[in-house]
């Protein structure tokens, strides 16, 4: 009778202050602080994050159309819903979120359930998130457990459901979830744990799968292969109570053997990074694409790679013992390239030593110093026997000035003159300068323009015969203008890329072939007679292969530090009848403490050797076709000898005819 009346009371004082209105509208108002406050941050939100799962690594193939490597901006590598088995799908569902195609983004009867929960605990226990809300926190939030982030989570969910579909929702989640041992993405786990693609998995390898979203760190198999396996036969038997799977697949199922193997990440992921980086620059410079798209929209770009001779050159960049020792310590540097010369396809490249930067300094195509002696071939000499001068013309050498400018030859010494042929095997410096003054500055900055010099490289003084530039050069720049020797007086611009497809496999960009005559055949085969001389004659023997006909030319420059007698780029640029390289080693930063103390000829031109080499084995011996340069040495040198007989002999006769002379002064001296 009591607790009636006291019930009675209660009710009479609720109605009088008007209970249930005043929660109504301290919900309407908790509502409208949430609209106020979480409303405009989620309407605002750029939602769009989530869809990096779609993104698809670019491919890039080698010059056979084979795949070479993989670039993507994601750690992980998605696959579209419909490659994704049902089952693998269903899996997910029914252990993650078994409304999933119920709700609008939100399963508000698995937040009451989570709250409940929650509040008996004393604390955030259970998120009672959906798949959705999951995604959206991976993707757009921090995985704080606060309500503020929770109602955060609401809004973006059900904005995220309303502009994708469920399957695309599905896909994203599937995309980027993460599975332990580094797996991010239904498409790296398979290949983790099973070393498979997605579209082989089992019902029983995707329940082990799909059970290790919970806690994929502490229940994969390669931690803890019993509770993993535990783990599996909850999702199996959450799938049978929700009807995905039958009593008879639900048995099948957890008997099937379960194999693990590890088939780690991609092998084409990241290989041949040098090459790469060059390939995405020249997307970039020449067909306008932006890195954005190249790392996320999944292009096929097919190259001029060759990957035996890429891997041969990478692999030769881990010797250090074929390089300089370093003088500090700073590591020294070095960037080769190789080209073949009809196409001007690039097959091969190094950027450089040590650790690899997504598109940092790469020392194969980007400035990395003067050219030097390099420069020689195209200026003065190839103007020279353009206009008609023969590589048996005699050039002075001698001790002058041209003006203010006061060049020496690295020896000291002169010869007065000497044939053009041997002045330039023995890469001598004052017979470049006075055949450059010759024939005139303005016509050796246009061939230097027309061989692919750089326009901003090119110094229109006296200077530029001994590869005086006004910036550095890069290898690229040197071997594609060296290849113009190779190929009979024609440049073709080098390149990596032949073509770009899209996903769709659309062609949005294409190489045109582009080629040039710079000088006549006829010129081309003078050069190449000359530069057959240095490696077989001059300084650079080091780069002699033995049984191929190899034409090329050393270079160095002096490091611009008084008092100290080092040098700061050494390069070695040469060719045979079916590939053109060119090598530069020194620092990025040379000072009093890092230079280089040996020469072009110890340095550059041996791992010039030992690249060429090995990139040309099981390849074809062929032969320049050109008139060669030992004879015209032969005669030189038995002229020479035939000279120091001469004036031996004279010396001889002068000293026996001032012995005689100072006998018969003796004699007279006696008769007086």
């Amino acid at each position: 009778m009591e607790r009636s009346s006291w019930y009675k009371n209660m009710k009479s004082i609720w109605k009088r202050f008007h209970f249930t209105q005043i929660l109504l509208l301290l919900g309407c108002l908790f509502a409208l602080i949430i609209l106020i406050f979480i409303y405009p941050f989620s309407s605002k939100a750029d939602i769009s994050a989530i869809e990096t799962g779609l993104s698809q690594p670019t491919i890039i193939y080698d010059k056979n159309g084979d795949e070479a490597s993989k670039i993507s901006a994601n750690k992980n590598e998605g696959v579209y819903i419909d490659d994704i088995p049902e089952h693998m799908k269903n899996a997910v569902i029914a252990i993650e979120d078994h409304r999933f195609y119920e709700h609008n983004g939100v399963d508000y009867k698995g937040i009451g359930r989570a709250l409940v929960r929650n509040i008996k605990a004393g604390q955030i226990v259970e998120g009672g998130s959906t798949i959705t809300q999951q995604l959206t926190k991976n993707a757009l939030l921090t995985s704080e457990k606060t309500y503020e982030r929770k109602i955060e989570e609401i809004f973006l969910s059900r904005e995220i459901e309303r502009k994708y579909s469920k399957n695309e929702i599905l896909q994203m989640y599937l995309n980027q979830i993460y599975f332990g041992e580094g797996a991010y993405g239904i498409k790296r786990a398979a290949q983790k744990y099973y070393a498979k693609d997605v579209e082989e998995l089992t019902l029983s390898e995707s329940a082990l799968l799909a059970g290790l979203i919970k806690a994929p760190s502490s229940i994969n198999p390669y931690q803890d292969e019993e509770k993993a396996l535990q783990r599996k036969d909850v999702v199996l038997n959450q799938m049978k109570k929700h009807g995905f799977i039958t009593e008879e697949e639900l048995e099948k199922a957890k008997a099937e053997e379960l194999v693990f193997n590890d088939g780690g990440g991609d092998p084409l992921k990241g290989k041949y990074p040098y090459y790469v980086d060059a390939v995405l620059e020249e997307a970039m410079d020449t067909y306008d694409l932006n890195l954005d798209d190249l790392l996320t929209k999944g292009y096929h770009i097919y190259t001029e790679l060759d990957p035996a001779m890429q891997a041969m050159v990478e692999k030769t960049y881990t010797n250090d013992s074929l390089f300089p020792e370093s003088t500090g310590e700073r590591q020294v540097q070095s960037g080769a390239i190789f080209i073949e010369p009809t196409s001007g396809g690039i097959q091969a490249l190094s950027g450089g030593r040590g650790e690899h930067t997504l598109l940092g300094h790469n020392r194969a195509i980007h400035r990395v110093g003067q050219p030097g002696s390099t420069m020689k071939p195209i200026v003065p000499y190839a103007v020279a026997v353009e206009e008609g001068w023969n590589i048996t013309d005699e050039l002075k050498d001698e001790k002058m000035d041209f003006g203010d400018y006061s060049p020496n030859n690295y020896s000291g010494t002169y010869k007065g003159k000497v044939p053009m042929y041997e002045a330039v095997k023995d890469s001598l410096n004052l017979p470049a300068v006075w055949l450059y003054n010759e024939i005139g500055i303005e016509k050796g900055t246009k061939m230097a323009e027309s061989f692919g010099i750089p326009e901003e490289a090119i110094n229109p003084n006296l200077g530029l015969a001994l590869g005086g530039t006004n910036v550095g050069v890069s290898p690229q720049n040197m071997a594609e203008a060296y290849s113009v020797f190779a190929n009979d007086g024609v440049r073709v611009k080098s390149h990596t890329i032949t073509k770009i497809d899209d996903q769709e496999g659309n062609t949005i960009a294409e190489w045109d072939g582009n080629k040039e005559e710079v000088i006549s055949k006829e010129s081309a085969d003078k050069i190449t007679s000359m530069l057959l001389g240095v490696v077989d004659y001059g300084t650079g023997k080091a780069a002699k292969i033995q049984g191929r006909e190899v034409a090329g030319k050393t270079g160095s420059t002096q490091l611009p530090i008084e008092g100290t007698n080092g040098t700061k780029d050494q390069w070695f640029v040469g060719y045979t009848p079916q590939l053109v390289g060119a090598v530069w080693v020194g620092y990025d930063q040379s000072d009093e403490n890092h230079y280089l103390t040996t020469t072009s000829s110890e340095g550059t031109a041996p791992l010039f050797k030992e690249m060429m080499s090995n990139a040309l084995t099981d390849k074809e011996v062929q032969s320049f076709n050109v008139q060669k340069v030992d004879g015209l040495i032969q005669q030189q040198q038995q002229q020479e000898q035939r000279k120091e007989r001469e004036e031996r002999i004279q010396s001889e006769i002068q000293r026996f005819g001032d012995w005689f002379q100072q006998g018969r002064d003796r004699i007279d001296e006696w008769f007086r």
